[in-house]
């Protein structure tokens, strides 16, 4: 009853703008936010799911995950002069409501022989999948694991993201009718050329989730890990009583910090070589992460790992901020002669990813960093195959590789193949 009121009065806040700044210019999804929020107020919690339901499926979890600042809620009029509407906080609460209530994302299914298979189970797939399932399709996801969610399961720590709302939430979309095929894993047990013959169309959504290396004199040491790989596999060694820096300023960097903060770590450093205002992570990750005694060395460079077959310590150098013709943000420059080493145990690279060597051999066109290109449609060189997030080179969050895979179930289903 408390959390109602509370979320009543968040809707009451809101001025249900005409203009719609929040939707069309801050949310990636182009959710229509002030439409939602009215029949919030009106306490007509599954009409406002259902205009939800008109661009996303994943409701509680963006509403939880999202970086809302620097989206819908950096787009809200009320932030003008003062504090912005909680979109993020009211739109969970709805996606609860439904999880809680059993409302069906679609009542009207329309019918279509098309198939279409989707290789990756995160979110940019299962968005695909429930707007092609919307539309009629026969959808049949091919997942690596033995479970769905992608990152919404191994790259989002549990203190940030439920495990059970990213279940309850694929449930919904496996209510549609969608087949899953789990342990098939594309270049190993599964063939893109088998699914070609099989399918009318192919959505390619598995992500691009290796760790991006700094090419630094003693990366290869003992004790160097790649962010992205230790929260997928949670395979991380033992903290306790340990010094741990973490490389980055973005989200993969605070939740390694956190998670490894939990795992009994004396200390953990982050180090990133712009200013806090820089920092591509969440003002409230930045915040919390402080709050749990996480130190930040901002505006410093690493030099060189040090040690003997295992990290002992980082060789780091202080860096200054200028503008550089051409760029539209400062950009740090080394400050010569302010070297210095700490002594660290581990450290754990998180500055970003890249996809897969097998990407390589499937045939397709890449772009210049190595992701799948696609033209504006979403669709690959073979014009059977589309492809959308991380692994087309999306802009990295959740809603945005939603979007990509959204788009991509009416373009398929526009698609003559």
């Amino acid at each position: 009853m408390k959390k109602m009121k509370e979320i009543k009065e968040k809707a009451d806040y809101c001025l249900n703008c005409k203009i719609k700044p929040c939707s069309q210019k801050g949310c990636p999804l182009g959710n229509n936010i002030p439409e939602f929020i009215k029949l919030v107020k009106e306490e007509k919690y599954q009409e406002a799911y259902n205009i939800l339901n008109e661009t996303t499926v994943l409701q509680a979890i963006c509403g939880r995950i999202c970086p809302h600042k620097k989206q819908c809620q950096g787009s809200c009029v009320r932030g003008i002069k003062s504090e912005p509407v909680s979109i993020g906080d009211i739109e969970a609460f709805i996606g609860d409501k439904a999880i809680e209530n059993n409302y069906k994302l679609f009542d009207n299914i329309e019918n279509n022989k098309k198939r279409v298979a989707i290789i990756g189970g995160g979110p940019s797939g299962l968005t695909c999948a429930a707007f092609l399932a919307k539309q009629g399709a026969q959808v049949t996801i091919y997942e690596r694991y033995n479970y769905l969610g992608g990152l919404l399961v191994y790259g989002i720590p549990e203190f940030r993201l439920p495990k059970d709302i990213v279940k309850n939430t694929i449930q919904k979309i496996l209510d549609l009718g969608i087949q899953v095929e789990y342990n098939k894993e594309l270049g190993k047990n599964l063939k893109l050329e088998e699914l070609e013959n099989e399918y009318d169309a192919i959505f390619l959504s598995f992500g691009a989730n290796k760790s991006v290396k700094m090419g630094v004199e003693g990366e290869d040491l003992n004790g160097v890990y790649g962010g992205n790989e230790l929260l997928e596999y949670n395979a991380h060694p033992n903290y306790i009583g340990k010094t741990i820096a973490v490389i980055g300023g973005g989200n993969v960097a605070m939740d390694c910090a956190r998670t490894i903060k939990r795992l009994g770590a004396k200390e953990v450093k982050i180090i990133y070589r712009r200013a806090e205002e820089q920092m591509p992570a969440e003002e409230k990750e930045i915040k919390e992460a402080k709050e749990e005694g996480i130190e930040f060395l901002l505006q410093n460079n690493i030099v060189k790992i040090i040690g003997d077959k295992k990290v002992e310590k980082v060789e780091l150098i202080q860096t200054e901020l200028i503008q550089k013709e051409g760029e539209n943000r400062l950009s740090p420059v080394n400050v010569q002669g302010s070297n210095y080493i700490i002594d660290v145990d581990y450290i754990v690279m998180a500055l970003g990813s890249k996809p897969a060597e097998f990407v390589q051999d499937l045939g397709l066109d890449l772009n210049k960093w190595g992701n799948i290109a696609i033209s504006e449609n979403g669709q690959t060189s073979n014009l059977k195959i589309f492809a959308g997030g991380d692994i087309a080179g999306g802009k990295g969050t959740v809603a945005w590789a939603a979007k990509s895979g959204r788009d991509a179930a009416y373009e398929i289903m526009k698609e003559e193949i």
